[in-house]
């Protein structure tokens, strides 16, 4: 594993070269042990990345699959315009199959479809590839971007020495850089606060304690691992001023959806009267979708829960359901902390601003 300087700065994924370079990206699979890059040079590696988990996190995904998009098209940069027409609209509806719940990654891919089409007949197929990997360029240039707006607004709503709980992973692995529940913990402890963050180990893949320990670690901020059950106990020891999760999904009435036990963590923080706050890039808000009820939900192999990272944990033939992610209704949500400011109920009023143009 490379020095903590070195994992540090690290970014989550990158493009090497021009035109006909690759995408390098965390084996997120490997952390915390190894932390390796590893290359992707074609749709299809990018597609697996995704699928296996190798790259994760709702924005981190979409700029991922902006790139897929780059390296899906390059075997036809070169030909006629309709073969790199009928090549993109291919390989976005097949990186669209690689998860069903993060809308980050769909608003990359309709980006990329919609720069390709301005561009249908007014430009060479070459420059059209030239630009394709400019617009992927830059979803990831304002990914970083709006983290670290979403750190500073919400760093604010912390208090100085208290204890903050998050669930899962919303850190610079998740995203193109900083975070988006991290970042505001990050913004919040490059501005002289103290915080001592809970990180729930997030079961059955353990994203908390793989991932977001790790981060924490890597910055200095003091860090406690409990498992998922503990949460309760250590809410109501009064360890836990307040509650900060990333998202995968947010619908236009706030519903959200996040890891697997994020609406557990919400109902327990409403008894304990802890404000539970969802950090997200306005990116992740789907006002196509009513309520969380749409919301698809991703299910995952059952062999994550019986034979956990290779070792068997439960008897052969016994039933397992393993949905990645659950829906904590907007009622929970004390607030949400976006690029454009921190957004507090009634969400079906306010959440219109991410609608309208910066």
């Amino acid at each position: 594993m490379p020095p903590a300087s070195t994992a540090a700065t690290l970014p989550t994924l990158r493009w090497i070269g021009e035109i006909d370079g690759c995408l390098a990206l965390i084996d997120q699979t490997l952390l915390p042990v190894e932390c390796r890059e590893i290359e992707c040079r074609t749709a299809e590696a990018t597609w697996e990345a995704i699928k296996s988990l190798r790259v994760r996190g709702a924005p981190a995904i979409g700029v991922a699959a902006a790139y897929g998009v780059c390296l899906g098209i390059q075997s036809v940069r070169d030909r006629p315009e309709a073969e790199l027409f009928a090549r993109l609209s291919k390989v976005c509806d097949y990186l669209a199959t690689s998860r069903p719940t993060a809308v980050n990654l769909f608003w990359a891919l309709d980006r990329m479809r919609r720069t390709g089409e301005s561009l249908r007949g007014k430009t060479p197929v070459a420059e059209i590839a030239a630009r394709l990997l400019a617009e992927a360029r830059a979803i990831e240039e304002e990914d970083r971007r709006m983290c670290r707006a979403i750190g500073r607004h919400g760093a604010e709503l912390f208090a100085d020495n208290s204890g903050v709980l998050t669930h899962c992973n919303a850190g610079g692995l998740a995203t193109a850089d900083y975070g988006t529940a991290l970042a505001v913990i990050f913004a919040a402890h490059e501005a002289g606060k103290r915080l001592h963050v809970f990180a729930d180990e997030t079961r059955p893949l353990l994203q908390g304690a793989r991932l977001t320990a790790w981060e924490l670690l890597q910055r200095g901020i003091e860090t406690t691992l409990i498992c998922d059950s503990m949460a309760a106990q250590v809410m109501r020891e009064g360890r836990i001023a307040a509650v900060i999760v990333g998202a995968d999904r947010i619908t236009a009435n706030g519903d959200t959806a996040n890891k697997i036990g994020t609406y557990s963590v919400a109902v327990l923080a409403r008894h304990h009267q802890i404000p539970f706050y969802v950090a997200a890039p306005s990116s992740t808000f789907d006002f196509s979708i009513a309520s969380g009820v749409e919301i698809p939900i991703e299910h995952r192999n059952p062999q994550e829960v019986t034979h956990g990272f290779g070792r068997q944990t439960a008897p052969t033939g016994v039933a397992v359901y393993n949905p990645a992610f659950d829906v904590t209704p907007a009622e929970l949500i004390a607030a949400f902390v976006t690029e454009r400011g921190v957004i507090r109920p009634p969400y079906l009023e306010y959440l219109r601003i991410l609608r309208e143009p910066n």
